[in-house]
């Protein structure tokens, strides 16, 4: 059975989380995984990037200890670590999921000039 690395919750370090919120596209991770409050499939998230780029971003959130990743069977299977990131950082995970679904709309619908 593979098993990935991941920080453990007294190595995961302010700096490393910011850096993963730093891209829209982990950021839609974050607020999906969220949203959903359960663990799902990297083929779940629809992201609007090639799998192997997508790949990079769920690397990124892992490493930086945002997400948990774990095999089940063939899939990869992804949850927010909340019990972790809220220990360390309060408010820091709510505060970025809403800041991302108020901004999400206009992300989707470009405004016309």
């Amino acid at each position: 059975m593979r098993v990935l690395e991941h920080p453990t919750s007294e190595e995961i370090r302010l700096e490393a989380v910011l850096h993963a919120f730093a891209d829209p596209v982990r950021l839609e991770v974050v607020r999906f995984l969220a949203q959903t409050g359960r663990e799902v499939s990297c083929s779940e998230i629809d992201l609007v990037v090639s799998k192997s780029t997508s790949t990079h971003h769920f690397r990124v959130l892992r490493e930086a200890g945002v997400i948990n990743q774990v095999y089940r069977g063939t899939a990869k299977m992804n949850s927010l670590r909340r019990d972790d990131l809220d220990a360390l950082f309060p408010g820091l995970l709510d505060s970025v999921v809403a800041a991302t679904a108020r901004q999400r709309p206009a992300v989707e619908a470009p405004a016309h000039r």
